[in-house]
Formats: C-alpha cells, structure tokens, sequence
C-alpha cells in the first residue's frame, strides 16, 4: 500500500481543506505577531501584550468542550467559515477603531476576548476533518503535511506581518490578516462535508460528555498535561523574543518577523523527516524528545548576546516542531474514537494549547523584570513536561477506549 506525499493529493477534499487551513494559519501568525507588536506601540508594555495574547487564547479553552458538541453536531466545514468571518470581522473592528481614535483598552482587549470564542470551531474543525477525509495509513503524511504547513505559515505570516509593520505601522498589518481568513472562508465554499452523527441529547451534554471522555482517557489526559507544559515555554517566547530583539538588541520588528520565519523552515524540515520516519509506535519518544530540544533552544536565548546566538536558538527551536507535532497529532488519532473526533479533539487541542496564554500571561511581568529569567523560566518548564510526559503518558497504547 503507497504511503507517498503524492497520495494525498488524489485524496478528495483534502487539498482544499490544506489549502484553507494554511491560509488560515497564515493569518493566526500574522496577527499573532501584529498584535504583539500593535500593544507594545500602542501601550509600551510587556504585561499588556501578554494579556492580550491570554486573552487571544483562554475564553476558546473555555468554550471548546461545547465547539467539539457543536462540530460533531452541526458539521465542521459551515463553522469553520462562521469562525474564519468572525476572526475577519473583529480584526477589522480594531483597525477601524484604532484609526478613528475610538478604542481604549478595554474594548480593545474586549474585542480580542470575542474573537477567541469562535476559534476552537476552526481549530479543530480543521483538525478533525484530516483524519476523517484521510485513509488511515496516509495519517502520518497528513500530519505532516499539517506540522510543516504552521511551519511554512511561520515563515511567511510573522515576516510579513514585520515587514508591514516596519513600513506603515501594526493596524495595516492587522487588516490583511483580516482579508487572509475572509479568503480563507471563501476557499473552504464547496468543501463537502462529512457524514454527521444522529443525536438526540442536548448540546450542554454533549459538551460534557467530550469533557468527560477526554479526562477519563489516560493517553488523552497525560497528553492535555504535558503538552500544556510545553506550551508554557512556547507562550512566555511569543513575549520574550520581541522584547530580546526590540528592547536588548536593538533590532527591528522585521527581523522579529525574520526570526519567526527561520524557526519555521527548521520546523518544516523536522517536521518532513518526522512524517517519513513514521510515529506509530514512536509517539511518546516523539513527545519526549520536543520539549527536550525546546528547553535547548530557550537555555541558548537566556544566554544570546547578539543576533547571532539568536539565530542558532530559533533553529533548535523550529527542530522541536517536528517530533512534538507529529507524536501529538499521531498518538491523539489513534487512540480517539472516530465517533467522537469533534468533541475529544475540541478538549484535548484546547487542554494541550492553555500553556500558550498562561505562559503569555507570566511571560509580560517576567520580561519586564528580566528577559534572562524569563528564558530561564521556559527552560524549566520544557523540562518538566519531558519529565511528565515521560512519567504519565502510558507505552504502547494506540487504540480508542
């Protein structure tokens, strides 16, 4: 049976569904890095560009047990165009306030707490749609091809968002990100969706019911922990770099942007030969060796000096994409029942991603008191999930409960 990347283009639907959601990512990047960037010019504080990125983040934690019920229920591809519009519509929102003089902080910070809600639909209604269109044993080509398209996004997304930024300022960078996901709304017109399930329970139920499903797995619930360490490192650099390159270096929002950008041909690279080496039996390795290579790369930025020592730190770190993307993407699939792909995925993405904005959230106080400590800080974390996950998630088990 052929496993090559060629196959997946003769897989129907698959890609338009790749094409949408790089397109889509590649607007996450954009405005991650823009907002960043658009607080910091804005407000001149670390601690306020890491709430808004908490804020970009937590309330989809929050809602995603119910956006897994709504996908299961109501189809992946209608609320995925309903999330990418909103995300659209919000960004848009800012722009035009920010130039009109008519958005203080709180509605700035109201704004991107709204557009949050919507995420987990697109998130992982993208997520779940993968291995529902993909034959099995193209699985890890698929993730793959995922891994390495948030890579490609972050070559291109966080690069572009800087180079904007550089020439007119971050509210134009914000609105084409908001023209990328109206474009990706409308690449996914047409999109056929799959067969939904025939439920009689109530939404709310449903919810819990995925909640429940997630926290009673042990693969599941081992992964929603030590993955959410790892992303506590992962949210204090999304602060920590720009400031290292704006306030200690003396750079450029560009070279932020170009930074981002080589992290993500590291992590296309990784994550390709992660793809082609296959992850079945191979996951919890996989899972260990990425924080292990992620607190390599932090400890290499806690000490940089110049540009140079940052260069090398954001390679280590694209290196860590791979291994970590394809033994999570892998190992979720594999022991989750298909019948509940929408809810458990909602649960587990959101679990495994609340690291980003409470690392965010740490990372401002910690960089405004020092930058080393708080590089310092996500070299431990990274090594506490390789210690969890090491610890918690079970060998050996790839079958749904």
């Amino acid at each position: 049976m052929s496993t090559s990347y060629r196959d997946l283009a003769h897989v129907p639907g698959f890609p338009r569904l790749a094409l949408a959601t790089l397109l889509v990512r590649l607007g996450a990047a954009m405005s991650q890095l823009a907002l960043v960037l658009f607080v910091l010019a804005t407000y001149r504080s670390a601690a306020l560009a890491g709430i808004a990125v908490f804020l970009s983040v937590a309330p989809g934690i929050i809602v995603s047990p119910l956006a897994g019920a709504l996908l299961d229920r109501h189809g992946r591809v209608r609320l995925m165009i309903v999330d990418y519009s909103l995300s659209a519509a919000v960004l848009a929102a800012i722009v035009a306030l920010a130039i009109a003089g008519a958005l203080p902080l709180w509605l700035l910070l109201l704004l991107i707490g709204i557009n949050s809600l919507g995420n987990p639909l697109g998130t992982t209604g993208g997520r779940t749609l993968f291995p529902l269109v993909v034959p099995r044993h193209l699985w890890d080509r698929a993730n793959a091809i995922d891994s390495t398209g948030y890579a490609f996004t972050t070559i291109l997304g966080a690069p572009l968002a800087g180079v904007i930024i550089a020439i007119s300022r971050p509210e134009t960078a914000l609105a084409v990100t908001a023209l990328v996901f109206v474009v990706g709304a409308l690449s996914l017109i047409g999109v056929r969706e799959p067969a939904l399930a025939d439920r009689g329970t109530g939404i709310l139920r449903e919810a819990l019911a995925g909640l429940r499903y997630v926290l009673g797995h042990r693969s599941l619930r081992s992964l929603a922990l030590s993955v959410s360490i790892t992303n506590l490192a992962q949210g204090i650099l999304v602060i920590a770099l720009p400031v290292l390159v704006l306030e200690s270096l003396h750079g450029s929002s560009s070279l932020v942007g170009v930074l981002w950008a080589v992290m993500g041909v590291s992590g296309m690279a990784s994550g390709l030969v992660a793809g082609r080496l296959g992850s079945e039996g191979r996951e919890r390795t996989f899972l260990i060796i990425g924080p292990l290579v992620v607190s390599l790369g932090c400890a290499v930025l806690a000490a940089s000096a110049n540009i140079g020592m940052v260069v090398v730190a954001v390679v280590i770190l694209g290196l860590a994409a791979g291994p970590l993307d394809i033994g999570l993407f892998s190992l979720r699939q594999r022991v989750t029942d298909p019948a509940w792909f929408g809810r458990a995925f909602a649960v587990s993405m959101h679990l495994n991603y609340a690291g980003v904005p409470i690392g965010s959230a740490i990372g401002g106080p910690l960089v405004t008191a020092s930058v080393t400590l708080a590089f310092a800080v996500a070299v431990g974390f990274s090594l506490l999930a390789a210690a969890v996950t090491l610890l918690a998630l079970p060998a050996g088990e790839a079958r749904p409960v």
